[in-house]
């Protein structure tokens, strides 16, 4: 009787194996993380931030402004430089190059409206015009023509009459009379003067000038500028011919506030003379017509 042969017997005996290797691991840190190195003070940062702060406060000022352009470029700079400072808070720099960039756009839209309002104060180019004289150089009453309703005196269509005061900023001018053909007395006042040209006559203007300005120094008649224009619109002012007439206005004699001139002025003009007088109460001031009779 054969014995039951037990499973695995026989087999040849494993070998035991050896336990595996352990790899080495790495050693855990379980100390706590080291803390970030402390941002000191950036004393830099700081003097830009309020350099920047005052610099816009005077660049809004208009009567200080020299002092907030000197600031604001400062306070830029510095700001600037406090950013590249080690360990050093960085947000005062970054406020002050942000107050100084907007502080100067401001300084320069304040410098703009000052330069413009002190223009306009210099060169003030308004022109009054009183067209109800009480007389004119013949001594009669001036003759005002009825005005068309809403119609503006002093225009070429309706022309200012003859004595009406034209105020500028530094002059009144007053148009006395105009000589329709002053030719005669052109030719019989200098040898040298030239015939008109065909078709043209010499007319002549007399007008009163009255300085007004503040000016300690005075100011001169020949500011004022004349012109005639021809019912055409062409404009003739005299450079046509150089003439001299009688009684010439003193254009470079200096007259003092309240003091006046009185003399005429003579233009080349063709005929017939159907025009208008311009007259402009200072070198940038508006034109004014006057009409020539």
């Amino acid at each position: 009787m054969s014995t039951p042969e037990t499973p695995g017997a026989g087999a040849p005996e494993t070998a035991a194996q050896p336990p595996a290797e352990s790899v080495p691991q790495p050693p855990i840190n379980t100390s706590p993380p080291a803390p970030a190195a402390p941002q000191n003070r950036n004393v830099l940062g700081i003097i830009a931030l309020v350099a920047a702060i005052v610099g816009f406060i005077f660049a809004c000022i208009p009567g200080a402004l020299v002092v907030g352009w000197v600031l604001l470029p400062i306070a830029f700079i510095l700001g600037i430089v406090s950013l590249f400072m080690k360990d050093k808070v960085k947000w005062q720099g970054i406020t002050a190059i942000i107050v100084s960039a907007v502080g100067t756009i401001v300084g320069f839209i304040v410098f703009f409206a000052v330069v413009a309002a002190a223009f306009n104060t210099a060169f003030d180019s308004d022109v009054k015009v009183n067209d109800k004289p009480a007389a004119v150089e013949d001594g009669g009453a001036a003759a005002v023509d009825d005005e068309p309703a809403g119609a503006e005196t002093g225009t070429r269509e309706n022309p200012a009459p003859l004595g009406s005061e034209i105020e500028g900023k530094d002059w009144t001018v007053v148009i006395n009379s105009v000589n329709l053909d002053a030719t005669d007395a052109v030719l019989k006042e200098n040898q040298f003067n030239d015939k008109p040209d065909a078709g043209h006559v010499y007319i002549g203007v007399n007008y009163t000038v009255t300085y007004t300005g503040n000016d300690a120094d005075g100011g001169t008649p020949a500011w004022v500028t004349m012109e005639y224009v021809s019912a055409d619109g062409v404009s003739f002012d005299g450079l046509e011919k150089i003439i001299m007439g009688p009684d010439e206005m003193d254009t470079l004699k200096t007259l003092y506030n309240g003091a006046s001139l009185t003399g005429n002025r003579y233009l080349q003009v063709p005929t017939p003379v159907d025009g208008v007088i311009a007259v402009s109460p200072g070198m940038i001031a508006d034109k004014v017509f006057v009409a020539t009779k």
